[in-house]
């Protein structure tokens, strides 16, 4: 395996996105800020995003994610998980200036893979084309949503058409001001087996009996796109709006959720390196009791360990995308589930160190770090929470010193002597 050999195509895509990041994305920061203060709109859609969208299309910096040469630029996961974490420098900005913000990219995954021409055609093309954004609803509030098959939203068949009723939140992108369409969860057959008893329909946003109660804030924040608490009662969805048939809900989610974690943890590593990139200007730049900062052997341990648990972080996770690229995501699944977990704790760690080295410049509005500690502990929940993939992990682990009975195996024991 040599995860260092890089295609020149991808060592292009890297240079140029870190060109636009130095020439385009960085400058625009301040702007997106000014510009979303004068608004008074948490969830407000700046101008600014809209010219970097129109730059990095002209770039060539567009749907760089999407894996399908018919729909983008076809790369590998190996060659896109370098540029997710470029992106993640600017975690508010670059993905959604290049289209490769989630859940989006996930969107458009399953559209792709199990949508219909209709679906294609009505919500494919405008959300590659960035006119449109999506959301995804699976999360409820009433039941413990890190076991998928507690969801409870009904989706009972009537002739020709699904009645959809049931309550979703943390439905992420849906306050965003270009939302049209969900990719809705929810149960079909009580009566079948666990995992078949799950559907995901397509759902246009203001379609009749649809309500958006609130945004749910996250440590106190109101993100721009909103993670949105919905109401769903006796929405009629045709039937044709159900995606690869009944029961194939988690069958579509496992296929979403493998490329997306890849994204999620790439971009993580680069909310990480922004931090240290802080963190080490800070240090340097500040003096305690006669000595900069940069001086104190406790500051020095935090700089060397974050570069420690970066580069081992990064690693892990191009070994990922490695195997997903080379044997599939089912062959990948151990360390898919490693990196959601590795990922965002070792970032988060980052980020509160450089928080602690700001001081309480670090809580404030003046530095990216509070956001990023917002953002980085909400994903040790989102798509999945730490305890899941860790059982999952240890359950994969354990079966190998199982018997086909069921008993374990025998340790082996010390080496006999005549």
């Amino acid at each position: 395996m040599d995860l260092f050999t890089v295609s020149d195509r991808a060592k292009r895509y890297q240079a140029d996105l870190l060109a636009f990041m130095d020439e385009r994305v960085y400058p625009a920061e301040p702007v997106y800020e000014q510009q979303m203060r004068e608004s008074g709109d948490p969830h407000h859609h700046p101008q600014i995003l809209e010219d970097l969208k129109a730059e990095a299309r002209r770039r060539g910096l567009w749907n760089l994610f999407h894996p399908h040469p018919e729909w983008g630029p076809g790369l590998t996961n190996l060659e896109y998980a370098p540029l997710a974490e470029i992106m993640g420098h600017s975690a508010e900005l670059a993905p959604e200036a290049c289209n490769c913000s989630a859940p989006d990219t996930g969107n458009m995954e399953v559209l792709t893979l199990f949508g219909s021409d209709e679906h294609k055609e009505r919500y494919l093309r405008p959300l590659l084309d960035g006119t449109i954004r999506s959301a995804f609803a699976m999360t409820e509030p009433a039941v413990a949503s890190s076991d998928a098959t507690n969801v409870q939203l009904r989706m009972d068949r009537d002739g020709d058409h699904y009645v959809l009723n049931g309550r979703k939140w943390f439905a992420s992108n849906a306050l965003h001001k270009n939302c049209r369409v969900l990719i809705v969860m929810g149960k079909t057959d009580p009566a079948a087996a666990p995992h078949r008893q799950q559907s995901m329909m397509v759902v246009p946003i203001d379609a009749p009996g649809i309500t958006v109660l609130r945004g749910l804030p996250v440590f106190g924040y109101q993100d721009r796109e909103g993670h949105a608490e919905i109401d769903f009662r006796d929405v009629v969805v045709p039937v044709r709006d159900l995606l690869a048939g009944e029961g194939e809900g988690f069958a579509i989610s496992q296929a979403r959720l493998g490329p997306g974690r890849i994204h999620h943890c790439m971009r993580a590593i680069g909310m990480a390196e922004r931090a240290l990139e802080l963190m080490c200007r800070r240090a340097t730049s500040r003096v305690t009791f006669g000595q900069p900062l940069s001086e104190r052997s406790n500051i020095q341990d935090w700089i060397a360990e974050a570069r420690i648990d970066i580069e081992r972080t990064r690693l892990l996770v191009l070994k990922t995308a490695w195997i997903m690229d080379t044997a599939g995501n089912k062959e990948a699944r151990t360390e898919i589930a490693a990196i959601k977990v590795a990922a965002p704790d070792m970032a988060l760690r980052i980020v509160d160190r450089a928080i602690q080295v700001h001081g309480g410049a670090g809580v404030t509005d003046d530095f990216p770090l509070a956001s990023a500690y917002a953002h980085l502990r909400t994903l040790r929940l989102a798509d999945g929470p730490d305890e899941v993939h860790k059982r999952s992990i240890a359950h994969r682990e354990l079966r190998k010193y199982r018997t086909p009975e069921g008993a374990a195996t025998p340790a082996p024991g010390p080496a006999s002597h005549p």
